[in-house]
């Protein structure tokens, strides 16, 4: 069904019919339920945010990393739900910065891996880069971005000079 004939079915039911239908869908959806308690308490963007990098955090389990799966596909899903909330471009750069920082903080712990990770990384980073220069939120982000580039820098595959490139064509 279409976003027009589903907005003139809807329209044809009564506003209580509306809210049993919502309710409805609340209770038997979390993303919906996720969706109405963030739209409905944006004060709890931060806690919210929170939540979603612990889940990016989990993946690369920086501090025992025997036990993180290092699945990126799992960190950027969490992006992505997060991103469905439509939070607040910050908030939404904050968890998007957040899964490169995990990825290139645990290689600049544990040693070496492997020319795919550091591609999804490097890959990862640069749309954090370019999402926050589409939102003018470089500036805010500078350092960490940068302390992404220094994690970076005794890493193979060329990932450092990556790094180091994509950093210095948004912020020089």
């Amino acid at each position: 069904m279409s976003k027009t004939a589903l907005k003139k079915e809807l329209q044809k039911l009564t506003k209580e019919k509306l809210i049993e239908h919502i309710l409805e869908l609340y209770e038997k959806n979390s993303s919906i339920k996720e969706f109405y308690k963030f739209n409905l308490n944006p004060g709890n963007e931060r806690a919210l945010a929170n939540k979603y990098k612990k889940l990016i955090r989990k993946e690369f389990n920086v501090e025992n990393p025997m036990m993180g799966t290092q699945k990126f596909s799992v960190a950027k899903k969490a992006i992505s739900d997060f991103k469905k909330l439509q939070p607040s471009p910050e908030s939404l750069a904050d968890v998007m910065l957040y899964l490169p920082e995990s990825a290139c903080e645990l290689t600049a712990l544990y040693g070496d891996y492997s020319g795919p990770f550091y591609n999804a990384a490097y890959n990862n980073y640069r749309a954090a880069l370019v999402f926050m220069k589409e939102n003018d939120l470089l500036d805010d982000f500078e350092v960490r971005s940068e302390q992404c580039v220094k994690w970076s820098k005794d890493c193979g595959y060329d990932f450092a000079d990556d790094m180091r490139d994509a950093f210095d064509e948004f912020y020089n």
